[in-house]
């Protein structure tokens, strides 16, 4: 069979199934992720040839570190890949620990502190990585300090904050911190090209002539996202997901992603975002009117919903202590102490251990007397000291 035939009969059997989907049920971030060094863009001052990092993962050993970065600078990526590297050199003899200092508790890490300790009485290692690991506080992270000492697990950290203020000093002290820069438009551009080749498309202007393309998109186009995107290859792969998911996209003919496109999937994707943080408003709202309506179960529900949602604990304490200022106020002084020591204590143990102590902090504003002299006062006077500011000043001779 010639090839022309062959690429008539290809497109002849793609038209069978006239829409072809360009998003399955993994994100384009995800499917794009970097399993070897020879796929992974940027970062050359961190795992370039004779760097300390790369000649650590040459000779098969991983220090304790912690990645700091930007968010969209490929620091989960190089995780990815030291874990690959590992697997494949000491195969069956490495664990792997993939933990998030947002979801995960005490209880987490102390299960697999237990787990590291036994694996290496059979000579296995245990890798533990901990990302957002700035969201534990100081206290939480002295849980590591010791197990890092021993040697029971290697920890590897991954940070958007700076390790000096957001870390505890004794952990920095034994781990290694390797900063990673946010990528270059150069950087962007080449992670855009490989994921719009693995989707079957084509960009203009290129040395692909494959007619079986499912969509075209510009060279300035590409050039235009990785300038907007500022080093972050989330968004920039995010957004371009969304301009091709909403095209409708065949074999049988060709589509065109204009720089239209892009931008109307970059408003999509941060219309999503804010949509959750808009949801979010939602349920802090309900909690406050559930409050000051004396209804303990529903206060507790919307509580429960909102710790759901795997907001902070120190923000919903910082909630309740205005509810206690604004709607209890001089009704009952002892909740806004309740509320403070609620707050303190959720930076002292975080979740999920807090949840009992937000809860019996929101029972008892739901059930303490309401009053509102003082809100009202203030604000009473403030627009006393608004409307004086309007009136024209009287000339001073």
């Amino acid at each position: 069979m010639s090839k022309q035939n062959y690429v008539l009969l290809e497109k002849s059997q793609r038209s069978k199934q006239n829409e072809i989907p360009v998003k399955d049920n993994v994100s384009l971030v995800e499917r794009m992720k970097p399993m070897n060094f020879t796929s992974y863009m940027g970062q050359k001052h961190v795992i370039g040839p004779n760097t300390i990092l790369r000649s650590f993962l040459e000779i098969g050993e991983i220090p304790s570190m912690i990645l700091w970065g930007p968010p969209g600078c490929g620091k989960k990526s190089l995780v990815n890949i030291i874990i690959q590297l590992t697997k494949e050199k000491f195969q069956d003899k490495t664990h792997i620990v993939k933990l998030a200092a947002t979801t995960c508790g005490i209880g987490e890490i102390k299960t697999a502190v237990e787990k590291a300790k036994s694996s290496l009485k059979f000579g296995h290692r245990t890798i533990v990585f901990m990302d957002n690991i700035h969201r534990f506080n100081k206290l939480q992270q002295d849980i590591f300090l010791p197990h890092v000492e021993a040697g029971t697990f290697i920890l590897i950290g991954a940070t958007i904050e700076n390790p000096s203020y957001s870390l505890n000093s004794a952990l920095l002290s034994r781990c290694r911190i390797f900063s990673l820069s946010k990528l270059s438009p150069k950087d962007i551009i080449e992670i855009l090209k490989k994921s719009i080749h693995s989707m079957d498309g084509r960009i203009h202007n290129s040395q692909n002539s494959d007619n079986a393309s499912k969509f075209i998109i510009h060279n300035d186009t590409l050039e235009w996202l990785a300038e907007v995107c500022d080093g972050d290859a989330g968004t920039a792969l995010s957004g371009l997901e969304f301009a091709i998911c909403a095209k409708n996209l065949s074999y049988d003919k060709t589509s065109v992603i204009s720089l239209e496109d892009i931008k109307q999937g970059l408003i999509r994707m941060y219309t999503q975002a804010n949509n959750k943080n808009e949801q979010t408003y939602h349920l802090y709202s309900a909690l406050h009117k559930s409050i000051c309506a004396g209804k303990p179960n529903a206060s507790l529900y919307w509580l429960a919903r909102i710790m759901a949602a795997k907001e902070d604990p120190v923000d919903i304490a910082r909630r309740l202590i205005r509810i206690s200022g604004e709607d209890i106020g001089l009704a009952d002084p002892d909740a806004l102490d309740l509320a403070v020591h609620t707050l303190n204590a959720c930076q002292m143990i975080g979740m999920p251990e807090s949840d009992v102590l937000l809860a019996q902090c929101v029972v008892y504003l739901t059930k303490a007397p309401k009053s509102r002299l003082i809100y009202n006062a203030l604000k009473a006077a403030q627009k006393v000291i608004n409307d004086t500011k309007e009136q024209p000043q009287p000339d001073i001779p």
